[in-house]
């Protein structure tokens, strides 16, 4: 028996990196999982990749409420309903405040916070009707200030924000509403980020590593870890609170 036995998971930005670590979690304990991406067939190959029964790879634009809406419409057609959601969508258009355009400021926010708002808004309306849903978005270290990111910055502080105000409107309904807040993590966008600072991946790994009290850095596997726990019953007495995964690095 696994601990998500007759759930569906539905899991943004789940083709890789943190979002596809979470899925391989969620489907080692038991769940169905909606692997949503913006790329479909991205979507499916990861859906493909999973442990376990029946898995779903959709096509989706979260911060698109049509887009939204079909995707919601076809999870619940295949795979029976919507038990967890995990709002883990995300992109980086980072730049110094004087150099930062509209549509970098757009773009960020309509991917992290109107995303999220829209995934959890077509959600809910399966979760108040069963009593019962596990809500968890993704924020960030960042939230609290990093230089080049006033705009994911913002958008990651929002996050936390947004999911205060859900756990004290949704909790009554038997819908618990957290967020994990990742501290550096191993994936394809913090290489690039090596890249583009122009340093090699390594040295840009053992930096990051350095700069926090466990003295290494972090692997999707360690988010997926909090993420399985917050959204288990186990956790049904905590909601509306923020769990930095982080190796001590905001201490």
């Amino acid at each position: 028996m696994g601990r998500f036995d007759g759930r569906v998971a539905v899991i943004t930005g789940a083709a890789r990196g943190i979002g596809f670590g979470c899925a391989t979690r969620f489907a080692e304990e038991g769940a169905r999982v909606a692997v949503v991406d913006l790329d479909e067939a991205a979507a499916a190959e990861a859906a493909a990749k999973l442990p376990g029964g029946q898995h779903l790879g959709v096509g989706a634009n979260v911060a698109d409420r049509p887009s939204v809406e079909a995707a919601f419409e076809r999870i619940v057609g295949e795979l029976g309903g919507v038990h967890i959601l995990m709002n883990n969508a995300g992109i980086t258009r980072d730049n110094l405040l004087f150099k930062m355009t509209d549509d970098d400021w757009d773009l960020v926010m309509d991917v992290h916070l109107k995303g999220a708002f829209l995934m959890c808004q077509a959600a809910q309306k399966h979760m108040v009707e069963q009593k019962y849903g596990k809500i968890i978005n993704v924020s960030s270290t960042s939230a609290l200030g990093n230089r080049g990111q006033a705009n994911y910055a913002a958008a990651k502080m929002g996050i936390q924000g947004f999911t205060r105000t859900l756990a004290k409107e949704l909790s009554p309904f038997g819908i618990n509403t957290n967020a994990i807040a990742p501290g550096f993590i191993v994936t394809e966008m913090t290489d690039q980020t090596a890249a583009r600072l122009k340093m090699d991946v390594e040295e840009f790994r053992k930096l990051n590593a350095d700069h926090n009290p466990v003295k290494r850095v972090g692997y999707p596997e360690d988010i997926a870890a909090a993420a399985a726990f917050l959204a288990s019953d186990e956790a049904s007495y905590i909601t509306g609170q923020t769990l930095y995964v982080d190796g001590g690095a905001t201490l």
